[in-house]
């Protein structure tokens, strides 16, 4: 045998020995579907060298082992949460309810608590004015986290409140995502504010871009949007802080996003949340912010905390939407920017229209990313199908995250219906019991559904051979994505 033919031979069994050793760790790796498992063999079969690359930088959730020892170190210091708020309201929840509540226990240890008020703001512009107002009214600390942070109008208001907030003894504490704020990490207002005495910190840096495959996925991020204001006033919702023009994708604005102001003991659940991301990234220890007695419980509604990610339970959200589905009775209503689905979601999506709840969904009509964009409409026809209705928003790129539950019951937060906010985000979510805010929520998804486009199924069977074809195939690669 010639020298060439053994060298060829040689690479072959190398290229196939490598290939056998990620077939397994797609076979072997825990939490996850039978779908990815298959798809990710798919892939590092027919792709060799593309696949086996794709999935050292993609195919596992990693979030890096000295960092999530971080995270679990971080929530070990800190009062237990279960603590945090007061006492569980739960003989304040309709027993119909308290089982999504429970759902919510399950991944924080956050109780349901009562006593809480909220408002919902009027707009984006609305939200960032409200915020300023807050900081500047500020005593002892304000506590900042967004992951995406721009140095527009917004950003920067913000920015000038926390220096003015931190200039007169306000313990300010500014936490941004090193990739999607990496603008203005890496500007002079980032600078400034330390300068001015803001106590700064970065989530999940990137670092070498070349080397941190080897501390975990580089696509892994912090998308929280956390404001709390001397630990009596917090937001909740899906407002990065930036103008509604959104100047990175400026061809999509107006940003359409949801944000609510709320005050009560659901506040020191957002705290904890906040400072466990803080702390899992400095070495400063805030279990003091939880020494003060809370302040009598007074009238309002039952809230909870729900903040989930790759250091936390696995398959916290999807469980979450799907019992919040199973749960309604006369109406579901849900706006999300971003479809993605896993099976059990569409399954209880589709179950919730077929025993006769009023479910509609709507999408953004253009949607940033053409990935997820094509993804969703694959799964159009099972949705019609089922009785749900669609519609697809026209105003803007809908970035609102919102679900209501038979007028009672709303889930608001960072959290999309999609595998990268399932699998790889850290998100925040408020899940509230009320009657009064739940109906704000609803009026504000209803001007989400009158300015909407109907999708029927005529559009769907309109949709060209290529197209659908295009859809399925990016659905299909979905678990890989």
């Amino acid at each position: 045998m010639h020298d060439s033919a053994v060298i060829a031979w040689l690479l072959f069994l190398a290229q196939a020995s490598v290939q056998l050793v990620f077939i397994m760790r797609a076979l072997l790796r825990p939490h996850r579907e039978p779908s990815s498992r298959f798809a990710w063999v798919l892939v590092i079969a027919v792709a060799p060298v593309i696949g086996v690359l794709a999935y050292v930088l993609f195919g596992e959730v990693n979030l890096g082992r000295k960092r999530v020892e971080r995270l679990r170190a971080a929530f070990g210091a800190l009062p237990a949460a279960e603590a945090v708020a007061g006492p569980s309201a739960q003989a304040e929840i309709p027993e119909r309810f308290g089982p999504l509540f429970r759902v919510g226990y399950s991944v924080n240890n956050y109780l349901p608590v009562g006593g809480n008020q909220a408002r919902l703001l009027p707009d984006s512009a609305a939200a960032i004015a409200a915020m300023v107002a807050d900081i500047d009214a500020a005593r002892h600390s304000v506590h900042v986290l967004f992951y995406i942070w721009l140095t527009d109008e917004s950003g920067r208001q913000v920015v000038e409140a926390l220096k003015r907030a931190a200039a007169r003894g306000v313990v300010c504490r500014a936490m941004a995502d090193d990739l999607g704020s990496r603008t203005l990490i890496r500007s002079a207002h980032w600078r400034d504010m330390a300068a001015s005495g803001v106590r700064l910190a970065v989530a999940l840096p990137v670092g070498n871009p070349l080397l941190r495959p080897l501390k975990g996925r580089i696509d892994m991020r912090n998308h929280r949007k956390i404001v709390v204001i001397d630990n009596a006033v917090t937001y909740c919702g899906s407002q990065n802080c930036a103008d509604a023009a959104f100047a990175v994708k400026p061809a999509f604005a107006p940003w359409v996003d949801v944000m609510a102001r709320f005050e009560g003991p659901v506040v020191r659940q957002n705290q904890h949340l906040f400072a466990s991301s803080w702390m899992a990234e400095t070495n400063e220890d805030l279990g003091a912010l939880f020494a003060d007695p809370l302040p009598a419980a007074g009238p309002g509604f039952v809230a909870q905390v729900i903040g989930s990610g790759a250091g936390v339970r696995y398959s916290a959200m999807p469980e979450t939407f799907i019992a919040m589905m199973s749960a309604a009775r006369r109406e579901l209503v849900i706006t999300t920017p971003y479809y993605v689905p896993d099976e059990p979601i569409q399954a209880a999506l589709c179950a919730s229209a077929r025993r006769g709840v009023a479910t509609t969904i709507v999408f953004p009509r253009r949607n940033d990313s053409w990935i997820v964009a094509a993804a969703s409409r694959s799964y159009y026809r099972d949705l019609l199908e089922a009785g749900v209705e669609i519609r697809e928003y026209v105003g803007g790129l809908l970035h609102a995250k919102t679900l209501t539950l038979d007028g009672e019951m709303t889930l608001i937060g960072s959290a999309n219906i999609d595998r990268r906010s399932f699998e790889l985000n850290a998100e925040n979510n408020i899940l509230l019991h009320d009657a009064a805010f739940t109906r704000a929520v609803r009026a504000r998804q209803q001007l989400f559904l009158d300015a909407g486009t109907p999708v029927s199924m005529a559009h769907v069977d309109a949709y060209s051979r290529w197209r659908r074809l295009w859809n399925n195939a990016i659905a299909m690669l979905g678990p890989v994505l």
